[in-house]
């Protein structure tokens, strides 16, 4: 997700966020709303927890993703160096090129 100023918020952040969200709608609705609020704020303490544990498995899997990408990338760069130096060029040629036009 993105803040308002433009970066990236990681997802330790976005828990953060929810969480402090919870808490001040908890402090906003208060003892006098009685118990429906109560079992309402229950609930949506219930959904915020199941959305926590989804949101760290999918960091997780996505973190395991780009660790073997790399791993994967890694290993193709050592077995070919020469190979990849003449991709690297050339993609420098390019990028090069299209960034004078402008």
């Amino acid at each position: 997700m993105k803040k308002r100023n433009g970066h990236a918020e990681s997802p330790e952040q976005l828990v953060t966020h929810l969480r402090e969200l919870l808490h001040e709608a908890e402090h906003l609705v208060g003892d006098s709303a009685g118990q429906y609020v109560g079992e309402k704020a229950e609930a949506m303490r219930e959904r915020f927890h199941q959305a926590q544990e989804r949101l760290e498995e999918l960091y997780s899997t996505a973190r395991d993703k780009v660790v073997a990408g790399a791993k994967t990338a890694d290993g193709a760069i050592r077995s070919h160096p020469y190979e990849s130096l003449a991709i690297a060029l050339g993609l420098g040629v390019l990028i090069g090129a299209v960034m004078r036009r402008r």
